[in-house]
């Protein structure tokens, strides 16, 4: 029996705690399952009304992934392998290899759910005689937005493409060109060379379920085609190293190949994309997490137009704020974002950042961490001024900077303006004072500035030795590293490291900030007083 009411499609289903099916389809509400009554419990709010969960654990998920699952695909990507993924010896990834082709393996990024490439690579010769590069082959899944064709999926399952076919449930190919990638989000969008209409499902962005709510995922795991598994929200706004989405965290089991489908809430709606998983072996352990609708919507729906995705910039490189820091520099409980360097010439060297800044607000708003003011700043359009609220020396001061465009993270890492770990220290100077923090440290002189090759803007007291049972040489400092900034002063001598522990300790606190300059890089930690 089904009845309309208020605008939505109702539906009652004998027994209770029985889920009724979904249908997927553009303006389509989904039928509910319902009560011992067998009426839809209807909570009125002052906006719209929102149905109340159905009771209980639902005893089949059927109905729905046979509605929904005709809008889900397998895409199956051809892509030229790359050059240093043909070197790669699992467990000696960092090993540094000559040049040279060697034994190919599946160039998948550990622990995402991409899946693998299968079957035997091709080679051969470029008309210049230069080795080609093998293809391989690899999957994912998608799922189709609209019906017309065009399908969304994530960015890394089809960035290195050179030919890519959409697998139907109907088991028809389709071939599939890129209309748009976005890797900030690693969502992109296809649109596949073929007639329609194409089922298709929809986005939700108003509700979403609550954390402990039913998930459904469909995808192709290890190419295996349609699969669906199912689970429950796990949490929400998790922080994965992915700078631009806060990510729903699901229990559902996604393996590799699941990359770029749909999670769906119980009513058939889009929840989330699904994107990556924690996996020490590289299967599911039951982390997975997908990419909000609200992100996905938003972003695919700008690929379709065209529009290129632009974040804000200002040329800045931040790090985490700890609590041992804000201890060593008496801030109590303070959180934000610890400038560490910046881009010579760039929006926030002009604007007058200085490193050693504490970021805690950006128009206003409070940012806690690196990721929150990455997002608030990428959030500003090119020429939007932005407001960076930072306490410098003690002290809150305001500093207006004109947003630029943020570059590729390809162009980011080519200028070194993404953090990786710095090579070993060079040689320093002999000459050296007395220990201080557990470190021995010497002027920096024509000779040590030739040795470090260090710019002439660099300037401190040169790290000679470490202590390495002290707390700076726990912490990782080593020979050849230079001391800038100790406490609130700029250091240009080995007294001035030794001024800023007095001061540290007559102020009562355990630890003071230093500022340590490694191979083009500043960062910025605590160390503890010694006693």
């Amino acid at each position: 029996m089904t009845s309309k009411k208020n605008g939505y499609l109702l539906g009652a289903i004998a027994g209770a705690g029985v889920m009724a099916a979904a249908v997927a389809g553009a303006g389509m509400r989904l039928p509910l399952a319902h009560a011992d009554d067998q009426r839809p419990q209807l909570i009125r709010t002052s906006t719209a009304p929102i149905f109340a969960p159905p009771p209980g654990a639902p005893m089949s998920f059927a109905d729905i992934v046979d509605q929904v699952s005709p809008a889900v695909v397998s895409i199956n990507v051809t892509s030229r392998a790359q050059s240093n993924a043909l070197r790669r010896i699992p467990g000696f990834e960092n090993f540094p290899f000559g040049p040279g082709p060697g034994a190919g393996e599946d160039d998948d990024e550990q622990g995402a759910p991409g899946a693998p490439g299968a079957g035997p690579p091709s080679g051969g010769r470029t008309e210049r005689g230069q080795p080609r590069l093998p293809s391989q082959q690899s999957a994912g899944s998608g799922f189709f937005i609209s019906a017309d064709g065009y399908v969304v999926t994530n960015n890394h399952v089809v960035e290195n493409a050179e030919s890519i076919k959409v697998v139907l449930k109907d088991e028809r190919e389709l071939e599939a060109e890129i209309v748009g990638r976005d890797e900030g989000t690693d969502l992109a969008v296809l649109k596949v060379k073929g007639t329609g209409p194409f089922p298709f499902v929809n986005f939700e962005n108003a509700g979403k379920p609550r954390v402990g709510d039913w998930v459904i995922t469909l995808g192709n795991p290890f190419g295996l085609g349609g699969t669906a598994t199912a689970g429950i929200v796990s949490a929400y706004g998790r922080d994965i190293g992915e700078t631009f989405v806060d990510f729903i965290q699901i229990d559902a089991p996604i393996n590799r190949g699941n990359s770029g489908g749909p999670t769906f809430d119980i009513y058939g709606r889009v929840i989330g994309v699904n994107s990556a998983i924690y996996s020490p072996s590289g299967g599911s352990v039951g982390i997975g997490f997908a990419i909000p609708a609200e992100i996905a919507d938003s972003v695919t729906k700008q690929l379709m137009a065209g529009t290129k995705i632009s974040r804000g910039y200002i040329g800045a490189t931040i790090q985490p704020f700890t609590a041992e820091m804000a201890e060593a520099q008496g801030l109590g409980e303070q959180k934000g974002a610890m400038v560490n360097d910046l881009v010579p010439g760039g929006p926030s060297q002009k604007a007058g950042l200085q490193p050693g800044d504490l970021v805690i607000s950006v128009n206003g708003k409070g940012v806690k961490t690196p990721t929150e003011l990455t997002r608030e700043v990428a959030r500003a359009k090119p020429g939007d001024v932005l407001r960076l609220e930072v306490i410098r020396d003690g002290r809150r001061r305001t500093v207006s900077i004109a947003s630029g465009v943020r570059p590729s993270n390809r162009e980011l890492a080519a200028n070194g303006n993404i953090p990786g770990a710095p090579g070993p220290g060079a040689g320093a100077p002999p000459s050296a004072t007395a220990p201080v923090l557990g470190l021995s440290l010497a002027p920096i002189d024509e000779a040590a500035r030739r040795g470090l090759n260090l710019p002439p803007t660099v300037s401190g007291a040169v790290v000679t030795s470490v202590d390495q049972s002290s707390d700076a040489g726990q912490k990782g400092l080593r020979r050849g590293d230079v001391i800038f900034r100790a406490g609130d002063r700029q250091v240009g001598a080995a007294a001035d490291v030794a001024a800023a522990v007095d001061a540290a300790k007559k102020a009562g606190r355990t630890s003071v900030m230093i500022g340590v300059y490694r191979q083009g890089r500043n960062q910025f930690l605590p160390l503890k007083l010694a006693g």
